[in-house]
């Protein structure tokens, strides 16, 4: 039989389009790369740290509780180090990694969260992925929030059901969309699951799970959230956003991370022990894993150890964010919806004045914040994006104002227009 001859057909180097299309953000990189994206703080971890060798008030941070270089957390973390080192527990969970300090955290945090059970993942993004691929399959019907956060995004591609989005925070539409979700998992013979967030790391606003848990008196689905940014800051103990509405026997999973206020690595997501038994017994992700290095576990129980047993820490926490707002807002200064310690100030204007802003905070007030422009945010909108801690004075927070009052009236007498962002490379 002879050979089939293949037509010529021309085949697109799976580089070209690299080269082609840097994507929204890596367009910049030439003239942002090390200053607008990629900066380099230098220094012990606090509220002032070393930019391009000069010292700036850092408000860019995911240390709300202080926890950072907190003594006891600190020598914990080298006396975790020094005992254990950075291989042990050698392999996954399942295989050899399981230790007795692994369970213990995970009880605590069961208990510290009002739930059943509680298992630990190594990263939160990779463990909020690996949660919904496994407790879904394609029978089910996923409702989430248009503002949930990359991960879930990320975690509902790898779906293979349907999936209904609702305008954020918005329970009007949201109870359409249920009653979409319903017929459809009436036909696939499937359940539904609603995922929103605690508080939304952007825009600091919280999600209404008041709301959203008062409708399912009327319909049959679980409820997710994912708290990054509400573990260890909101509630009476810093038990989360469900705590502080009085919801937690009515969220069925709870997700959060050590990213923010442990200012660890790690996360851990909470629930029935029959829904924690399962995902320990099926999340790929951590099966196929190391398990989470024993200086890491230890850190975090001493973390827990001071969120559970020092509310002075919230205290000054939420001195330090209140100060920060009321006084942002008793300037004029648009800051949305937040009620969390998220701070966004949203200010008018284009990509380069964005630059602007940020090289003029940086360079002559000395002050650090994250700038977030589209595709993050609206066209024609700046978020300066502020993150309060514990280890922030009210000093810090008189100057911070002071200087966006200035350069507020900057933008607006037009000080910042260009055609091209700030070329700090020059």
């Amino acid at each position: 039989m002879a050979p089939v001859k293949q037509k010529n057909v021309s085949i697109v180097d799976i580089f070209d389009k690299i080269e082609k299309n840097r994507g929204p953000l890596g367009q910049y990189q030439k003239e942002a790369e090390g200053y607008f994206m990629f900066p380099k703080l230098v220094g012990e971890i606090g509220p002032y740290m070393k930019f391009k060798g000069k010292e700036v008030l850092n408000w860019s941070l995911n240390n709300y509780l202080g926890l950072a270089n907190h003594p006891e957390v600190r020598k914990a973390d080298a006396e975790g180090a020094a005992q254990y080192g950075l291989a042990a527990p050698m392999g996954a969970r399942m295989m050899s990694g399981q230790t007795d300090l692994h369970e213990e955290l995970e009880a605590r945090l069961a208990k510290f969260t009002g739930r059943e059970a509680a298992y630990l993942a190594n990263f939160g993004y990779q463990a909020m992925i690996s949660i919904l691929d496994t407790i879904l399959n394609r029978n089910d019907v996923v409702v989430y929030d248009s503002e949930a956060h990359a991960c879930i995004i990320d975690g509902l591609r790898l779906h293979l059901g349907k999936r209904f989005v609702y305008p954020h925070n918005n329970i009007a539409n949201l109870e359409k969309e249920l009653e979409r979700a319903t017929k459809m998992a009436q036909e696939t013979k499937g359940g539904i699951l609603v995922i929103t967030e605690g508080v939304f790391g952007m825009s600091g606003d919280l999600g209404k799970l008041d709301e959203i848990v008062a409708l399912k008196k009327k319909f049959n689905f679980r409820l997710m959230i994912d708290d990054a940014h509400g573990f260890g800051t909101m509630g009476p103990t810093g038990a989360g956003t469900d705590e502080h509405f009085g919801v937690q026997k009515d969220v069925d999973i709870y997700f959060g991370t050590f990213a923010k206020s442990m200012a660890l690595i790690g996360a851990f997501v909470a629930a029935k022990k029959e829904v924690i038994d399962f995902l320990r017994y099926n999340m790929r992700s951590q099966i196929f894993a190391k398990s989470l290095p024993m200086p890491c576990v230890v850190g975090a129980l001493k973390r827990l150890d001071l969120i559970e047993n020092d509310p002075s820490l919230r205290t000054k926490l939420w001195e330090v964010v209140n100060a920060m707002q009321s006084g942002l807002k008793a300037k004029g200064f648009n800051l949305g919806n937040s009620n969390s310690p998220v701070t966004p100030v949203f200010l008018n204007g284009s990509v380069p004045e964005a630059t602007a802003i940020v090289y003029d905070l940086r360079e002559n007030y000395k002050i650090f914040c994250s700038i977030v422009t589209y595709p993050v945010v609206p066209k024609g909108v700046i978020m300066l994006r502020i993150i309060p801690t514990a280890s922030h004075t009210l000093k810090d927070v008189e100057r911070t104002i002071s200087a966006f009052t200035e350069v507020a009236e900057k933008l607006k007498a037009g000080k910042y227009q260009a055609e091209k962002i700030v070329n700090v490379m020059n």
